[in-house]
This record gives structure tokens, C-alpha cells and sequence, in this order.
């Protein structure tokens, strides 16, 4: 498949795949933020994707930001519809307790794309009995 983008700003950053077999494809930065622990900020990656019909990009968390820094993403993932041809952004936010600074062309987060099934609704009086029924949060030990 291939996945076309727009650089709609001079220091955008082709998205690139760092090891062969990667499931995400790294975002960069085409600004500077500074972002205080407990803050968040939208950061921007000066692209605009062309996802195909029946796809979804959505936005993660680099792992290692997250364990070393304690930066994640305040709607992890995020997802970016097929329809959608304005600027990628990413909402970052600082769990850490020191400041973090974000310079251009930082990885900021990871995009995967996904296949999706858009579903027929059917509205119905009964559901079907499931052997867990409706055990949640901590049900399963």
C-alpha cells in the first residue's frame, strides 16, 4: 500500500520506519515547545496524509519518552480518519517531574496504520448471554 503526504511546512520530516518489520513509522516535530511537568501541547508534524478508504493512522506514544521522560499522549492513540486532509498534530503531555524540551525534528510519536470494518448498526430489545457477562474493570483477577 502505499501511503501518500504533503510537506506543507519547509523543516516537515518524511515519516520513516526505524528497523525493518517496525509497526510504526516515526513522527517528527517542525517546531520547539517546552513543556513543564503536568503540561501539554500540540505539536506539529507539517504533514497532511492521504489514507486510503478503509484505513485509520493512529497517533502513539513513543515507548522510550514514555519510560525515560514520562511524555505520552493525552488521547493515546489518536486517530486520524481517511477523510481528513488537515495537518497531523500531536498532543503531548509531560507526566515527568522535569521540564521537557521538544527541538525540531524530535521524534515526537508513531503513526500505524490500521484496517478498518465500518459496521451496520442494528438496534435489538436482547443480547445474547456471554459467559462473562457483565464482569469489568478487575473482573478477571
Amino acid at each position: 500500500m502505499k501511503l501518500k503526504i504533503k510537506k506543507i511546512h519547509e523543516k516537515a520530516q518524511t515519516p520513516i520506519y526505524a528497523n525493518p518489520g517496525d509497526a510504526g513509522m516515526d513522527l517528527f516535530s517542525t517546531s520547539e515547545h517546552f513543556l513543564k511537568p503536568g503540561e501539554r501541547c500540540l505539536v506539529k508534524s507539517g504533514l497532511i496524509f492521504e489514507i486510503p478508504p478503509g484505513y485509520e493512522m493512529q497517533i502513539r506514544p513513543r515507548s522510550g519518552l514514555a519510560i525515560k521522560k514520562g511524555i505520552s499522549l493525552v488521547n493515546s492513540p489518536g486517530t486520524i480518519d481517511s477523510g481528513y486532509r488537515g495537518e497531523v498534530g500531536v498532543i503531548l503531555i509531560n507526566h515527568g517531574d522535569e521540564n521537557f524540551e521538544i527541538k525540531q525534528g524530535d521524534k515526537i510519536a508513531q503513526a500505524v496504520i490500521n484496517k478498518i470494518e465500518n459496521v451496520e448498526i442494528e438496534e435489538v430489545k436482547e443480547l445474547v448471554e456471554s459467559e462473562r457477562g457483565e464482569g469489568g474493570f478487575g473482573s478477571s483477577g
